[in-house]
């Protein structure tokens, strides 16, 4: 029976769908399963069940899957790589090998020509093969295999002093793939920022996803190559690779899957090398809504009603990381238009948006903050973003430019919304000029959400609770459990929890007061301020978080 008989036969696909990759497959010479995959008609494991029956062959499961050390020398990094096959057991002369292709064959006969044993295929999804390879085999084996085949003395060289070795050495073909590898691994596994940390007898390379660092799985040989690989990150970013005793800072541009990556790089010298941290800046994953950010309807209506003032100070706050940006630039989106000319000063420019002109800081020539709003209040804007207050030049211009009519978005490094107020005085602004022009202040943190693949119900003991947290007796609340989807964590993705303030009359005599910031949170209180900690709650009871995520990211 043929593949096209049994998908009729099982009632997978009507007719029409596939004539549809029936056309495809004519089109670009390609096998039925894999226009059918293509066009995105059937899940893999969909068709590989389909193929499992007709050819009995075992489908495993091999997202938990262990392969033992002697196992993996069978066959050579090269093969596993390219050929996307792995061993996975051996009995005796028997090696069972796994494939996501079981009409192969020219890879299984090349498996039984280098092991000299009998070959035994079985299934499994393209996702599962691949985790299991970069687990066991590490990131970029295959290439460092190329790179050891080649002259080891010349590629070691790198270490030394050589500008120009270096720079030859950076264009191989090889290191080229093995950064881009690199790269990609960090787009399709959602990393914000690539950490890459030299050591005396290794290197470091590792993923900063959801907030939380984990470690890549690296082969033992990337050490030799760690000059290599910095080289082709300065090169591709424009920076200079001969000079490697002062920190050095540029851009790099990538499109990986049809996606335009911003990569912003920091290098800076270390012990035993250079130290390279890549932040990756995807701009299809930036212009959310401030509610899929995580503001509930109550904060997102106060929160709109301050960006739609005509003037005003709105702040939002938090640490490196909060989100603060994000938050910015969503909300410049809902006021956008063709009727308001909205300008705004960054350090550097993170994203491009339709609609906004975008000004980047550059130190080097005297275009500060301060300097750029005072420069861009000539041209007439209706609303201007400063991508952080830092000093009291900029604190002060920023006031200025709310009290002469315009709307002033900006950040500020404090941990909760009160402080801002106070943090404003420390600087040396003066407390009647932050009263008149503060319209209000948006703490935030990001917290990580529960994985929906594994998401699952549990009875919390109450006894072991934070003693403001309150729960009804029976009420359950959500955890992951961990799987592949969440690299077993537990969590996929990260949610905004949110305090606003808005500064009322009352608020803002307190301000000329010099009152502390308990005080403005106890006066926020009554008016219905919502405290960080209190957010979180809200979104466990949910089921969006975890009680662990919020005791971590927030304080009683």
């Amino acid at each position: 029976m043929t593949f096209e008989h049994l998908l009729l036969k099982e009632g997978l696909l009507p007719e029409e769908k596939i004539a549809e990759a029936r056309a495809l497959q004519s089109a670009d010479g390609l096998r039925l399963d894999r226009a059918i995959l293509q066009l995105g008609l059937l899940e893999e494991r969909q068709i590989l069940n389909l193929m499992a029956g007709q050819l009995d062959l075992p489908l495993l499961d091999l997202s938990s899957w262990e392969i033992d050390p002697e196992l993996r020398r069978t066959l050579p990094t090269k093969v596993i790589f390219r050929k996307r096959i792995v061993p996975i057991s051996r009995e005796g002369n028997s090696l069972r090998v796994a494939t996501c292709d079981p009409f192969d064959l020219y890879a299984m006969d090349d498996v039984r020509m280098m092991t000299g044993l009998h070959v035994e295929c079985v299934l499994a999804s393209r996702d599962d093969i691949e985790k299991l390879i970069k687990t066991h085999y590490g990131l970029g084996g295959d290439t460092l295999d190329e790179l050891s085949a080649n002259d080891e003395e010349s590629i070691s060289a790198g270490r030394g002093e050589g500008g120009d070795d270096l720079m030859e050495m950076a264009q191989e073909a090889s290191v080229i793939r093995l950064v881009n590898e690199i790269i990609v691994e960090a787009v399709q596994e959602r990393a914000s920022d690539i950490h890459i940390e030299p050591y005396e007898h290794h290197m470091s390379i590792r993923y900063r996803i959801d907030g939380i660092l984990h470690e890549a799985s690296v082969p033992p040989q990337m050490n030799r190559f760690q000059a290599a690989i910095i080289s082709r990150i300065k090169i591709l970013a424009n920076l200079n690779i001969a000079e490697r005793r002062i920190p050095q800072d540029g851009r790099i541009k990538f499109k990986v899957g049809g996606r335009q990556i911003d990569v912003r790089v920091s290098v800076i010298p270390m012990l035993f090398g250079e130290g390279v941290v890549m932040r990756l800046l995807d701009k299809a994953n930036v212009l959310f809504t401030l509610t899929q950010l995580g503001m509930d309807a109550d904060t997102y209506g106060r929160f709109r009603g301050l960006i739609e003032r005509p003037h005003g100070i709105v702040l939002v706050t938090g640490p490196t990381g909060s989100g603060k940006t994000t938050t910015l630039y969503a909300a410049l989106n809902e006021i956008v238009g063709p009727t308001l000319k909205v300008l705004t000063v960054e350090d550097p420019v993170e994203y491009h948006l339709q609609g906004v002109n975008q000004i980047p800081v550059d130190h080097k020539v005297g275009m500060t903050f301060d300097a750029g709003l005072r420069a861009i209040l000539r041209h007439d804007p209706d609303v201007v973003m400063i991508g952080e207050i830092r000093d009291v030049e900029t604190a002060r211009a920023a006031i200025q430019a709310s009290l002469t009519g315009h709307l002033v978005l900006s950040t500020l490094h404090t941990n909760d919304a009160a402080s801002a107020a106070t943090r404003l005085v420390d600087m040396g602004v003066e407390p009647f000029l932050i009263a008149s022009s503060l319209a209000g202040v948006m703490a935030q943190r990001l917290i990580r959400r529960i994985c929906p693949k594994c998401k699952t119900t549990y009875s919390p003991d109450l006894t072991k609770l934070p003693r403001d947290f309150r729960l009804a007796s029976g009420e359950q609340l959500h955890r992951g459990e961990g799987c592949e989807n969440c690299r077993k964590t537990g969590y996929r993705g990260r949610y905004g929890i949110y305090e606003l303030l808005e500064v009322d009359e009352e608020i803002a005599q307190m301000i000329v007061a010099r009152e502390s910031a308990p005080r403005l949170i106890a006066a926020g209180r009554t008016k219905g301020l919502r405290l960080l900690r209190e957010d979180g709650w809200i979104k466990v009871r949910q089921g969006l978080t975890t009680i662990e995520e919020v005791i971590t990211c927030t304080a009683l």
